[in-house]
């Protein structure tokens, strides 16, 4: 679990964060969404440490972060994976040794343990026989794969994506939303995704901050998100009239199962007031 509390940042005279407080939950997908210049990135960047909140609390499990020395600021660095936009990976170097970079750069363990280690975690995001490739050799929906291999390969508490399906076709994409959310959930991986994708919202949202001017407008889920009448977050999500079309449909489906579920138990619960159903049958 990682907690903000009160965080604002500022650049200048320029107020970025306004007095942003949340909790990404451990297990979950916590995503944080907002149009441009909404302080989402910079919120990122405050939570791993590449800017120092102005004011406010950022806790890792109950520990201060912003207040740590550099030593143990690095100790909780190397609970972290980060799965970058561009994926980031080495040109010059093949996928495995992309992958198992972290492993040479905090670990003393021997080539073959690194290797067996890189076996496994390719093998997870489906890349079992991609070990020699080059990244110029492979897809932008592979390097995402290897990239995301890199990030969880020293087995992280904590998990940061930024704009994980940028650039990357609608199946693709969604491929890549199942692997960070089943991976997230299979090792209780505290996750947290900064993203435009709408269908990453809508499938993957465990917890979801929607920023806007620097202030945290909404917080809910991807089932909460369908019923909500923040006028702000509505126009964001659902700029289009297809997508707002979408979520009516979704809205009646929701409700009208809703309803079903509820005639459903009135019928069990009281037989005789059914003409379909014959309360005196045993």
């Amino acid at each position: 679990m990682i907690e903000l509390r009160h965080v604002k940042k500022s650049f200048g005279e320029k107020t970025i964060i306004k007095d942003v407080s949340a909790v990404m939950q451990g297990g979950k997908c916590n995503l944080i969404i907002g149009s441009s210049g909404s302080g989402k990135t910079v919120l990122m960047k405050c939570l791993i440490g590449l800017f120092t909140p102005d004011s406010g609390d950022i806790l890792y499990d109950d520990r201060q972060f912003i207040t740590m020395s550099d030593d143990e600021r690095k100790e909780v660095r190397k609970e972290i994976g980060m799965l970058f936009q561009g994926s980031a990976l080495f040109d010059s170097l093949n996928v495995e040794r992309n992958v198992m970079f972290p492993l040479d750069m905090f670990t003393n363990d021997s080539y073959k343990a690194k290797r067996r280690k890189v076996d496994e975690v390719l093998a997870r995001v489906n890349l079992e026989k991609a070990n020699k490739k080059f990244p110029a050799e492979i897809s932008g929906g592979m390097k995402k794969r290897v990239a995301l291999a890199r990030a969880i390969v020293l087995q992280p508490k904590y998990l940061f994506c930024d704009e994980p399906n940028s650039g990357l076709d609608p199946q693709t994409s969604m491929v890549i939303d199942k692997l960070i959310h089943d991976i997230t959930d299979e090792n209780k991986i505290t996750t947290v995704i900064n993203t435009h994708d709408m269908n990453s919202v809508m499938e993957i949202g465990d917890n979801i901050i929607y920023m806007h001017q620097g202030e945290k407008e909404w917080e809910g889920n991807n089932k909460e998100i369908i019923f909500s009448k923040n006028d702000k977050l509505n126009t964001f999500i659902f700029a289009s009239e297809f997508l707002r079309d979408a979520k009516d449909m979704r809205m009646l489906e929701v409700t009208g199962k809703i309803d079903n579920d509820r005639n459903m138990d009135e019928l069990i619960n009281n037989p005789d007031a059914s003409p379909f159903i014959d309360g005196n049958k045993q």
